[in-house]
């Protein structure tokens, strides 16, 4: 039995998502131009390569996105694609569809969840399901 004087510590949340990519520029810019995502640290001395092993990328205000070339970092390599969720405001979600579309980016699934929270699903260049939803998916968020 667990000593009860013993507490367990707590997190913050997750600080960091990876996705794993064939083109690091490609998706740095593609992160760069839909998101607005900020490049916060990467590998090269100078500037970003389809050779760069790491980008990260601020995503939000506490959140960082590592975007990792396939086949660069061993024992951490996914494969497939892979679905990350981006927290917008309900406000938000008529000009993200909007935004979406401007940018020629097919939006694949419209969905209300349980507790009403709106989402739209795209793809990434790589094939990563991505969504942008709002407040109402879970019973936290």
């Amino acid at each position: 039995m667990a000593d009860a004087s013993c507490s367990r510590p707590q997190v913050n949340g997750i600080l960091e998502t990876s996705l794993y990519v064939e083109h690091p520029s490609r998706s740095v810019e593609f992160y760069r131009r839909v998101f607005g995502f900020e490049l916060i640290d990467s590998d090269p001395r100078e500037g970003i390569s389809d050779e760069t092993r790491l980008c990260a990328m601020r995503a939000g205000d506490r959140s960082v996105l590592l975007l990792f070339k396939k086949g660069t970092t061993a024992d951490t390599n996914a494969t497939g694609a892979i679905h990350v969720a981006f927290g917008i405001s309900r406000s938000e979600l008529p000009a993200w569809e909007a935004w979406l579309s401007r940018q020629e980016i097919t939006i694949e699934l419209r969905k209300t969840w349980k507790y009403g929270g709106e989402a739209l699903y795209f793809r990434d260049p790589d094939g990563h399901l991505l969504e942008v939803v709002t407040p109402g998916v879970w019973s936290i968020f």
